[in-house]
């Protein structure tokens, strides 16, 4: 067949490289490889730097662990063991009614004496501890003396001390083995941390290591050729690769963390895939529509190149939204993920074009029996897209009227959200025993395992008006009813530097806790500490870490939420030259992420189905979350969204009314789009099966949305729309012109089309008269 579509001079960013590319086919190729081994090279040499425990709290929380960390005061960590006696309580560890005193063991009774001092020895033997405390020298024996502390903190660094908790952990078993009568259990920095670490650490891993074959397999039944299946996923995991170099080298200048560079695998993975598979299914098109194998790669940079460059900017600039939260582990994702898809996009629009031409019909290799032959049969349209796209373009009002009113219902729920930071029973349940003995403490003794803490930094911290100040706030804490005690002051000399420890009234409970800080904060310091000039006393603690992170997060929605979005609807604007695109754009996807929302709330907050995802209802959103899956989803969305409308846009260019333009934009790239969200569902699906409630919620989250926006959003709404729109679609007010082109539009002459749902036959494009750009 001879080729009727051979391009002139490439337009345009997209088409240039890729025409280089497919030219230079191992400059290409190489220069890639040398990026990757360069930036891993130079990654590894540099380090990377995660933020510190001052750089991730805002507010006063933070300004604690920086005034502790400039005094050179390390923040050991801290175990506390309960010995509590079991006789007359219930299950829960409360005791039974009119058995507080009476019932079982106290404190004072030869036996518990004998547990607690056979709990100290066992841990002082260890030699991984320090600072043994008896509760009969710090007074933590409960009111009604049924309960008592062990308070001991472990050797070296804080961050190590998990790695050598399990020894400790070991004689407080047996402590407990040795005393049946009594309950003896563990809580503390290190011990929490290794429980997290032993139930999830694993869990998560595997996690990330099963998006790779689950990507690869979806993969394989789209292409049904392995190495046509291989590119997208070597071209993804590259990316990652290049961008944790890259990332490491930016980390001196912008901390990182492990969060970051998970979500940053997980937003590699889902763009690099996508981008791959989006210029793949265009050459192959080309290539079975008769075209010669440079022109089929000219044609896809034109269009699929250029449309993975808008795509891939709109991604950038959402997720540079997190760079204006102010805090410390969101702009590390923030950055993280804006990196890894800058490197994805490049590579797509380069050295993907390269291995194409290198591998011209060998990417065919590996078919797949029966699988293989069904692909090689089958045209590039989808029957079932064409069959849904019927009844939607007959009746677009009603259409519009049932997907829309669908989705607003489901983001219905939404508007009651609640968000918090998950306590420990919200975030693990009780299946970890660490969990169980956080509870019981702070039972009995609420907030004692969990203290607020002050950091009082003086002139001269044993001046008598600071030292009446500390005395004062210690009594008048309990005087207003924050805390119960015993309020510890820890003094030192040389820093000039004391640090307070205040048991909250309140305990896990979030909300009664944070208005004892409130008491602290506005009632208490203020009268003590507060009267005295030249003393800075900021108050940390977890829940004032919480609250503070809340109040910081809170404030950061606003600008975020309008910085991704303005830019978003310029970018659209600018790239397809309308003002109507440009605002559905944005309409639609916002309600692809209300519509999650929604989804959210009604199955973690008020447990509706929450069984159906292996989850539970527990009441509250994690506060990070919303925020976080705005920014992510927007981006994502924006993938779909720009594919799908410059294939409207290419085939109304080419000739087509409007709605024929949508039949075939919609019917062409439907497999795409269905294939790359699969792989995106299925991956996020992998992150709900965890066992934290924070991940099962960002990943349902995650996977709720993208099957939404890739079938109600691209399958019903838009076409429904642009269909009601009609020639309204392409309209830009004169007033706008004068906004930078970014169109680029060198889409390939049109070919005479099949008949499709609602399109007439339309005679080939060179013989009609082609539109001026729109």
């Amino acid at each position: 067949m001879a080729d009727t579509g051979r391009l002139e001079r490439p337009r345009g960013i997209a088409a240039r490289a890729g025409s280089w590319s497919a030219r230079h086919r191992w400059a290409a190729v190489g220069g890639w490889v040398l990026l990757v081994i360069l930036a891993l090279a130079v990654g590894s040499m540099t380090g990377r730097v995660d933020v510190t425990d001052s750089e991730q709290v805002p507010g006063e929380s933070g300004r604690v662990s920086k005034i502790l960390d400039e005094a050179g005061i390390d923040d050991a960590a801290g175990e506390t063991v309960l010995i509590q006696a079991k006789g007359g309580q219930t299950e829960d560890g409360q005791a039974k009614d009119g058995q507080a005193k009476g019932g079982g063991l106290t404190a004072d009774d030869p036996a518990f004496r004998k547990a607690v001092d056979a709990v100290m020895a066992g841990v002082r033997d260890t030699g991984q501890v320090t600072a043994v405390r008896s509760p009969y020298e710090t007074k933590t024996i409960s009111a009604d003396r049924r309960s008592a502390l062990v308070q001991f903190e472990m050797r070296g660094e804080a961050e190590k001390a998990a790695d050598h908790i399990q020894p400790v952990l070991d004689a407080v078993d047996k402590a407990q083995n040795a005393h049946q009568d009594l309950r003896i259990e563990e809580f503390g920095d290190a011990s929490g941390q290794k429980a997290f670490d032993d139930a999830f650490g694993d869990d998560f891993t595997q996690a990330e290591y099963s998006a790779l074959p689950v990507a690869l397999g979806i993969l394989l039944i789209v292409f049904g050729a392995l190495v046509a299946a291989l590119l997208p996923v070597v071209l993804a995991m590259t990316a990652f690769l290049a961008t944790t170099g890259l990332v490491a080298m930016v980390s001196h200048w912008v901390h990182m963390s492990d969060t970051a560079n998970s979500v940053m695998l997980l937003v590699g993975l889902a763009v690099g895939v996508d981008y791959c598979l989006f210029y793949l299914r265009r050459e192959r098109e080309e290539r079975a529509a008769g075209r010669d194998a440079q022109t089929a790669l000219r044609v896809a940079a034109a269009t699929s190149g250029r449309a993975i460059l808008v795509s891939g900017v709109t991604v950038i600039v959402a997720m540079a939204g997190m760079l204006f939260t102010g805090i410390a582990e969101f702009k590390a994702m923030g950055l993280a993920t804006l990196m890894v898809v800058a490197v994805a996009m490049v590579g797509s629009v380069t050295v993907l074009p390269a291995l194409l031409s290198l591998l011209g019909e060998r990417v065919e290799k590996g078919r797949l029996p029966f699988l293989g032959r069904a692909k090689r049969r089958g045209g590039t349209e989808s029957r079932v897209w064409r069959a849904v796209l019927g009844p939607v373009l007959r009746r677009p009002k009603l259409s519009l009227a049932l997907a829309g009113g669908a989705l607003i219902a489901l983001a219905v729920p939404a508007v009651g959200m609640n968000t918090a930071n998950l306590t420990m029973d919200q975030e693990f349940g009780d299946r970890l025993p660490v969990v169980n003995a956080y509870n019981h403490i702070d039972e009995a003794f609420p907030g004692g395992s969990d203290p607020a803490r002050v950091a009082v930094k003086a002139d001269d911290i044993d001046a008598a008006p600071v030292r009446d100040a500390l005395a004062r706030f210690r009594t008048e804490a309990v005087a207003k009813g924050a805390s119960k005690g015993p309020v510890e002051v820890t003094v030192h000399h040389e820093q000039n530097l004391a640090v307070v420890e205040v048991p909250l009234i309140g305990g896990s409970d979030e909300g009664k806790a944070e208005k004892s800080l409130d008491v602290l904060r506005n009632e208490v310091r203020p009268a003590t500490l507060g009267a005295v000039d030249g003393v800075d006393a900021p108050i940390g603690g977890s829940t004032a870490s919480s609250k503070d992170f809340n109040d910081k997060l809170g404030s950061a929605v606003a600008p975020v939420f309008a910085f991704v979005v303005v830019f978003a609807f310029l970018l659209m604007l600018m790239s397809f030259r309308s003002l109507t695109i440009a605002v559905t754009s944005i309409v639609l996807n916002l309600l692809s992420v209300g519509a999650a929302y929604g989804i959210l709330t009604a199955v973690f907050q008020h447990g509706w189905g929450a069984g159906l995802v292996g989850a539970e209802g527990v009441g509250a959103i994690v506060s990070w979350l919303p925020l976080f899956l705005f920014v992510i989803l927007f981006g994502l969305s924006m993938d779909y969204h720009v594919f799908v409308v410059s294939r409207i846009r290419e085939a109304r260019l080419a000739g087509r009314t409007t709605k024929d333009a949508v039949v075939h934009g919609v019917v062409t790239t439907a497999g795409v789009v269905t294939s790359a969200a699969v792989i995106m569902v299925a991956v996020f699906s992998i992150f709900g099966t965890l066992s934290m409630q924070s991940m099962k919620q960002m990943g349902v989250g995650l996977a709720a949305a993208v099957l939404i926006d890739a079938t109600v959003i691209r399958g019903v709404l838009l076409p429904a729309v642009m269909s009601l729109l009609g020639e309204r679609n392409w309209y830009l007010p004169k007033w706008l012109r004068w906004l930078p082109d970014l169109a680029h539009d060198e889409p390939a002459p049109a070919r005479r089309p099949s008949t499709l749902v609602g399109a007439s036959p339309m005679p080939e494009a060179d013989e009609r008269p082609r539109h001026a750009r729109v």
